[in-house]
């Protein structure tokens, strides 16, 4: 009887009461812990360090900061008041207006968000992937730029029919972004240089190699023209309106979305995907699963180099181009990266943080003119992102959210002190 008795104390049992609030605890303890939570809190610390520039650098602040011990109110008002009518003019330039007469003047402003951002969304899918499988693709400028100077090419040489010669320029952005990455890939499985300084070096090459053909007649440059530029694109190879002629989106925001459609099947539910992940997680573990790392190496850059293309090609073949120029890029292959790494190489994450550069970029400027605050404040805030993007540890720090390697050591005292009670 004994003996029985102390095989039932040697099983404890948890008390059904204490299981809705463990259930609770655990997710709880998930979501301070995920990645996801420090993206948005980044983007959180990343404002308030703009609303600090914001208000140093308004006259009416600095104003009341002369008598702030007399009076500060008079200070926290003009404090309050700078950031908050900044930031509304940002929202009103990049989501909607609703000082516009009309509806459809009034989320003009989004449309011009989702513009800016579709060039940004299809170059972080192609970092992101470069990620996932291990590969920093530092050569989005590079690729972007060969991109859309192979769909341009296309779009002012030939005559084909309506849709037909779209679907052909678009297509050859895609190959010759495709190209451009997958010359870096060859080179890094081949002869193991380092894909950071492959695609760097590729940028210059592409950046001088396209601006030699913009001042070359018979090549890219328009004829009769003196200046760097193309011809501008034929009516038939021209990005549609997607919402009509007032708006400025096109339907190269449609391709995007099908695009990160496409990668997250391709990464979450392909047999190509499981071996992109397994090389990215350990290429010696890999490649003794039998997989051929090399191989994975090339066709990881030849996806994301065609991503990026896609990128250019929307760029040159949009409603609002005039021509190709060697600044076609605008910035975009390497804002791609800060996409990428505040999207966590996810393929939803870069769409919604594609969305919301876009809206940086678009409210940026409407800040500038309602409110008189420079552009570059929204740069910075971008350049922090980064910044506690790249230090969770910090992020966790600032909001006083638990640490990963301190949690474990948590539970993994909680369950020995369990085990050995």
């Amino acid at each position: 009887m004994s003996e029985e008795k102390g095989k039932d104390e040697a099983i404890p049992v948890a008390p059904e009461a204490d299981k809705p609030e463990s259930r609770f605890k655990v997710a709880w303890q998930d979501i301070v812990r995920g990645s996801a939570l420090v993206s948005v809190l980044a983007v959180v610390a990343a404002l308030l360090i703009g609303a600090i520039l914001i208000a140093a650098i308004n006259p009416e602040v600095q104003r009341t900061a002369g008598y702030l011990f007399a009076r500060p109110q008079d200070f926290l008002k003009a404090v309050w008041d700078a950031v908050v009518n900044g930031y509304l003019a940002l929202f009103q330039s990049a989501f909607y207006n609703s000082k516009r007469d009309t509806f459809s003047a009034a989320i003009r402003p989004f449309t011009d968000t989702l513009t800016y951002a579709t060039p940004l969304i299809a170059a972080g899918l192609g970092v992101g992937l470069a990620f996932r499988a291990g590969l920093f693709n530092i050569g989005g400028r590079g690729q972007m730029i060969v991109g859309a100077a192979c769909a341009a090419w296309v779009g002012f040489t030939f005559d084909l029919p309506v849709g037909i010669h779209l679907i052909i320029a678009i297509a050859a952005g895609i190959a010759g972004g495709a190209l451009w990455g997958g010359v870096a890939g060859f080179l890094k499985a081949r002869t193991g240089a380092h894909e950071v300084i492959l695609t760097i070096m590729l940028n210059y090459i592409a950046y001088y190699l396209v601006s030699w053909m913009l001042r070359t007649p018979g090549l890219l440059q328009a004829p009769g023209s003196v200046n760097p530029k193309s011809p501008p694109m034929k009516e038939t190879a021209v990005l549609p309106p997607l919402l009509g002629s007032q708006f400025s989106l096109h339907w190269g925001f449609v391709l995007v979305i099908g695009a990160t459609v496409l990668i997250w099947w391709l990464i979450n539910r392909s047999a190509l995907g499981f071996e992109f992940r397994a090389v990215g997680f350990n290429p010696d573990a890999a490649r003794t699963a039998g997989i051929n790392v090399r191989r994975m190496y090339v066709v990881t850059m030849l996806i994301a180099g065609a991503l990026v293309g896609l990128a250019g090609a929307n760029q040159v073949l949009s409603t609002q181009s005039g021509g190709l120029t060697s600044g076609v890029d605008a910035g975009i292959g390497f804002d791609a990266i800060t996409v990428a790494l505040l999207g966590r190489s996810s393929p939803w994450g870069i769409f919604a943080a594609g969305i919301l550069f876009g809206a940086f970029k678009a409210g940026g400027f409407g800040m500038q003119a309602a409110e008189g605050i420079p552009a570059e404040i929204v740069t910075i805030v971008q350049s922090v992102i980064v910044l506690f993007i790249a230090a969770p540890p910090l992020v966790r720090a600032m909001f006083f959210l638990p640490g990963r390697q301190r949690a474990k050591r948590k539970e993994k005292l909680s369950v020995t002190q369990g085990a050995a009670s």
